[in-house]
């Protein structure tokens, strides 16, 4: 199963080690049944942008971080994740319940440089700064160009 999970830039250097269990998101069931007319594309499309929405609120609570959003792209089993049943959360959310290792990460998405200013706005809430970070596209990493990725 693929999952997108939210983190930083500095949580995918190698001395950072593994990336702790934390809400993920991927298409579940929950997701199939809001988008009944999305193909699987669209539906994984979905996924990634709301874990992109947790990367914000994530980088909310680290101020030395890297100020851009970062979805990492992980092939988990199924036993690896467990879906929420909470009302309050979106429909591709689930609990990982395991480290997933620097060497499992398929690929990452991440915002393009310069989004710093925008990304701070956002984390307090200015709705134009949301705007224009929901306007952009996340730029695609293969797992072997984590280290070529802008900081």
């Amino acid at each position: 199963m693929r999952i997108y999970l939210p983190a930083s830039l500095d949580q995918i250097q190698p001395a950072a080690g593994p990336l702790t269990p934390r809400r993920v998101h991927a298409v579940t069931p929950a997701l199939r049944a809001m988008f009944p007319d999305e193909d699987d594309e669209g539906l994984e499309f979905a996924a990634q942008l709301a874990a992109a929405d947790d990367s914000l609120a994530l980088l909310g609570e680290l101020p030395g971080a890297p100020r851009a959003r970062l979805v990492v792209s992980v092939d988990v089993s199924q036993e690896d994740v467990r879906a929420l049943v909470d009302d309050d959360e979106v429909p591709s959310a689930m609990d990982l319940l395991r480290a997933v290792d620097l060497e499992d990460i398929a690929c990452v998405h991440v915002d393009e440089p310069g989004v710093g200013a925008d990304v701070d706005a956002a984390i307090t809430g200015d709705d134009a700064a949301i705007d224009r970070l929901d306007e952009r596209d996340l730029l695609w990493y293969d797992a072997s160009e984590l280290g070529a990725i802008p900081r």
